[in-house]
């Protein structure tokens, strides 16, 4: 019988396997504040769907609450936590940054909860840790407009503070190495042409994104989140990702397309609202097509993005049927 890393490996390589494979992941609202209830959750998760990948899923604010940021649960249904303080309002706030430790409380919090998966999780699962990119961490400390007029403004000072963000990052994912995951998924959120433009991404996003990606050389499951729509695609050139994962269903490129422009496997094919909002043959008809469009070759059945909160456990199990056809 073939195992989740076999089968992972297999699609990776390009190579026929015996049944598409499968990686949804959700967020998991006030389970999320505490290591044990958020392993507890991802491992119930797991045991009730039995998909080929693990992707663990904290609040974003777990890598910025040791600045001192603030956030709060208030019913978004995507499961994210709502900003309620931010850290930086003056240029001069990016200068003030100091690089964490992974033995900070909330990141050794995070580091807890991988070890509980690990240990509970069999060895032949693969798991990824979300990473959220220097950049889309700034957001969170500033606030996308005043991160937005800072850059433009005043860009030695966010540059400072993301070199300050990257570092702590690399620290973060070197410990999360040693405990034994597979790979990161690492969120982009500002590869959009409606946000940056591309020339500004590669000066203040791809030097930090690098910077991060170094300690992940050696990990051979790694997924690129590109979230948003008009995204630069074409990033993935510069960066050494072995699964790309994007709102295929909303914006360039469709699947069919990516493949061209990818070496990779690529993760996708669900639209989130069909898991909420359609029928479980819905569910079943985009998952066929998205097999369809890639021949089923390097190809993971998954979301655009995270599974909503309110999507039916019937859709997810329809979602999870449809690659067992």
């Amino acid at each position: 019988m073939t195992t989740h890393r076999e089968r992972i490996q297999a699609c990776l390589n390009g190579e026929k396997t015996d049944r598409t494979p499968i990686a949804l992941w959700r967020h998991f609202p006030v389970d999320d504040q505490n290591p044990e209830t958020l392993a507890a959750s991802t491992l119930h998760f797991q045991e009730t769907y039995d998909f080929d990948i693990v992707k663990v899923t904290p609040a974003s604010s777990f890598a910025v609450k040791g600045w001192g940021v603030e956030d709060k649960w208030m019913d978004d249904t995507e499961g994210s936590r709502r900003y309620t303080k931010r850290v930086i309002t003056e240029p001069a706030d990016w200068e003030k940054l100091s690089v964490l430790e992974p033995s900070s409380p909330h990141l050794s919090g995070q580091l807890a909860c991988l070890r509980l998966i690990r240990q509970n999780l069999s060895p032949e699962t693969p798991l990824i840790q979300t990473i959220f990119n220097p950049l889309s961490q700034a957001k969170n400390l500033a606030g996308n407009d005043l991160l937005l007029k800072h850059l433009r403004e005043h860009p030695e000072a966010v540059l400072k503070g993301l070199d300050t963000i990257a570092k702590t990052t690399a620290k973060f994912i070197e410990a999360a190495t040693e405990i034994g995951i597979d790979g990161i998924f690492y969120a982009v959120q500002h590869a959009q042409s409606d946000i940056l433009t591309l020339d500004e991404y590669k000066n203040f996003g791809l030097p930090f994104d690098q910077m991060v990606l170094e300690p992940t050389q050696n990990l051979w499951c790694n997924m690129l989140h590109l979230h948003g729509k008009e995204v630069y695609f074409s990033l993935l050139r510069l960066m050494n990702f072995q699964i790309v994962n994007w709102h295929d269903r909303e914006t360039y490129p469709s699947l069919a397309e990516a493949q061209s422009l990818f070496r990779g496997a690529l993760c996708g094919g669900l639209r989130q609202g069909s898991l909420v909002f359609e029928d479980q043959a819905t569910v079943k008809e985009e998952a066929a097509d998205a097999i369809k469009q890639t021949r089923g070759q390097r190809f993971i059945l998954g979301t655009g993005c995270v599974v909503p909160v309110t999507a039916s456990h019937g859709n997810l199990v329809a979602a999870r049927g449809s690659v067992e056809l």
